[in-house]
């Protein structure tokens, strides 16, 4: 049987190796999981035990520098949503829980762009 794809890799990714291909993989599920979290907010939390789950899986690959985006990304989510919560009924709260969301959702999109360029995220 002859392997017509260069390096040896997979049709997906050409000249990845399986770690590289695996974490990924992983890296792409946890930014679906995110992105449900608006409507099941459960998934982000799913997402993030499994980054600080898989993180030494991802060591030395591109997926870690998006673990570490993925994890930041969660915990200063929740950080500002508490935040804004606890100052909701000084007003302040409601400007905190406006911005949130959208702060969430750029992060995600950055993140998954530069993950399917190929380009490592920075923290």
């Amino acid at each position: 049987m002859v392997n017509d794809i260069p390096d040896g890799g997979s049709p997906g990714a050409p000249g990845l190796s399986e770690q590289e291909q695996a974490a990924r993989r992983l890296t792409h599920l946890i930014y679906a999981l995110q992105a449900l979290a608006f409507f099941a907010g459960i998934t982000a939390v799913v997402g993030v035990f499994l980054n600080h789950l898989k993180r030494e899986d991802v060591a030395g690959t591109l997926s870690e520098s998006h673990f570490r985006w993925q994890i930041n990304t969660f915990w200063w989510g929740l950080l500002w949503l508490l935040i804004g919560t606890f100052t909701f009924l000084a007003g302040i709260g409601y400007i905190v829980l406006s911005v949130v969301p959208l702060w969430y959702i750029y992060r995600i999109i950055k993140g998954w762009l530069r993950l399917n360029g190929g380009q490592p995220m920075y923290s």
